[in-house]
């Protein structure tokens, strides 16, 4: 069998820890048999063979693609490349690319009271990045998301109000997975930092959701 071979690209705010982060997600990936390959230049994600890679992560925060590379990275995914991404990875990525905020189907807003503990709550404990997982408390960023109601929601938590009142009570997507025409997407809102991808959860719920968007082989 082919060995998958797998594009992480990772930069923006050094507060989000990318290079590190991105060799976390390497040191998964290669676990399991994928060849990976990082790298911080951009230009990887629309470069003329993006479409060889089973999986694509953008460990980005901001950051501009242009447009002609943008429509091969979103062709790409569209025709079966997986599209995964945690925190910033995603929800922040390449802000102000419609196509790529279509795939991604998720867009950062706001984290009231920035670090706080939460609660993450299990919605889908049927599905298998979520098996034998059960409802644990975080201390992090809760993000709050414009998402696509087209996702399925694997994780939530609920805002308490304690520091937007006018939020209390709104539960919100930690966890989902969707398609973008043939390509499967995972995003977890979970992992500020390279640290908290090393909390037993967090690091089961990123493995699994990478495995899954990935295409089969």
């Amino acid at each position: 069998m082919q060995q998958r071979k797998a594009l992480v690209v990772y930069g923006g705010m050094e507060l989000h820890t990318p290079e590190r982060g991105a060799e976390t997600v390497r040191s998964i990936l290669v676990e399991h048999g994928f060849d990976v390959t990082v790298t911080d230049d951009y230009d990887a994600l629309g470069a003329e063979d993006v479409g060889e890679n089973a999986l694509i992560v953008p460990v980005i925060t901001g950051g501009e693609l242009a447009s002609d590379r943008m429509e091969r990275l979103i062709a790409a995914v569209r025709c079966g490349t997986g599209l995964a991404g945690y925190h910033m990875g995603l929800a922040t990525s390449f802000r102000a690319s419609v196509p790529f905020r279509y795939a991604a189907s998720c867009y950062w807003v706001a984290h009231p009271g920035n670090i706080i503990t939460y609660r993450v709550d299990i919605a889908r404990p049927d599905h298998p990045i979520m098996a034998g997982i059960e409802s644990f408390t975080h201390t992090s960023e809760q993000y709050y998301l414009n998402y696509d109601p087209a996702v399925d929601v694997l994780a939530t938590t609920r805002f308490s109000g304690a520091h937007d009142p006018w939020r209390k009570d709104v539960v919100m997507p930690v966890v989902f997975t969707t398609t973008h025409g043939a390509g499967r997407v995972f995003y977890s809102s979970l992992g500020h930092t390279a640290d908290e991808l090393d909390l037993p959860e967090v690091r089961t719920i990123l493995t699994r959701g990478l495995l899954w968007a990935a295409r089969d082989a």
